[in-house]
């Protein structure tokens, strides 16, 4: 018997990289490095009115400053905890948060209500899309001007109206509460409009077709909101309510125009945090401890974006989860 043994396959020979001509090795560095090179300029805006004004802050926090007299003494983290035992603080705080939950959640389930009847084959829809922007137009003290005005202690509208009713005055600018209701009303009133209008491009995108073909199988029009419209728009929804929860934490025009003699009412009824702020750098002078409430303020902003983006994901997932089971659960009864 004889065996053929094959001679072992020749090694190939190592591959010899092509050596690229300098105007290929430009067109391959100019592949890499394009991309990064168009998006520089909003790095650099960034870094230069974003960043730097916030870590200067962070610097200025840790020092006694001075408005007149500018840097003093490194005191580590003594602002922050000197601002952490203020009563003021906490309270402002806490006002802060009641008048941006007041405004907050009125203000989107009314633009969400608005855009939804704009997003309906109405007459003179385009008329009544752009008068629901007039209020954002409005400057801010015009704004403060009128609702003052309205809620006015002595002789104001509502207290008027009220008092025909038989109902005692209310007192809007030395309660808390009212208030609060009051400078909640003006932040409604200018962006519930502005909210609606962003709420109404996410509807328009929404195909037609799946409203036709589930008005077909018999959903009503609430049925078609809430199982159509509402979880095709959550991407812009978690959009507005992030932006409005942003703008509600620095809430402070609205506050200091209602009533301009005092930093948030007699008794700090009304007292937000920006605009403790705006007391402790421009009433009291003293910058280091302003800018310490500054990045306070700037965590707490943090804390609460992270929470509504998890409050909004959960939501989002217990919905998909619910999708899943209704066809299952469909199917096991046919």
């Amino acid at each position: 018997m004889t065996v053929t043994v094959k001679p072992p396959a020749a090694a190939a020979p190592p591959e010899q990289k092509t050596k690229l001509t300098f105007r290929q090795r430009l067109n391959v560095w100019d592949v890499k490095a394009s991309p990064y090179l168009y998006i520089s300029p909003f790095f650099l805006l960034f870094a230069l009115v974003g960043l730097f004004p916030l870590v200067y802050t962070f610097w200025v926090s840790l020092h006694d400053w001075h408005l007149l007299k500018g840097q003093g003494d490194f005191v580590g983290l003594g602002n922050f905890a000197e601002v952490l035992r203020d009563r003021f603080f906490w309270n402002s705080l806490f006002n802060t948060i009641s008048i941006f939950l007041l405004s907050a959640i009125p203000q989107l389930v009314g633009a969400l209500v608005i855009a939804a009847v704009l997003d309906q084959n109405i007459r003179a829809k385009t008329f009544w899309r752009m008068s629901i922007l007039l209020p954002y137009v409005v400057t801010p003290v015009a704004v403060a001007l009128i609702f003052t005005n309205m809620f006015n202690e002595q002789h104001g509208l509502i207290n008027s109206v009220l008092g025909n009713f038989g109902i005692d005055p209310i007192m809007w600018r030395t309660e808390t509460l009212p208030s609060h209701i009051a400078v909640a009303s003006m932040v409604n009133w200018r962006w519930t409009g502005y909210n609606a209008l962003i709420l109404l491009a996410a509807m328009q995108a929404v195909p037609r077709d799946i409203y036709e073909s589930a008005a077909i199988d018999g959903a009503g029009a609430i049925r078609r909101f809430f199982s159509i419209t509402l979880p095709s728009i959550r991407p812009t929804m978690i959009f507005v309510v992030i932006t409005s929860t942003i703008g509600g934490l620095q809430i402070f025009t609205e506050p200091r125009l209602f009533d301009p003699t005092y930093a948030g009412g007699p008794e700090r009824e009304f007292q937000t945090t920006v605009l403790y702020l705006w007391e402790m750098a421009f009433q009291r002078q003293d910058f280091g401890a302003a800018s310490a409430i500054a990045w306070l303020l700037f965590l707490i902003i943090i804390l609460f974006g992270i929470l509504n983006l998890l409050l909004s994901r959960r939501i989002a997932s217990s919905e998909a989860r619910r999708s899943r089971r209704r066809p299952a659960a469909e199917g096991k009864h046919q």
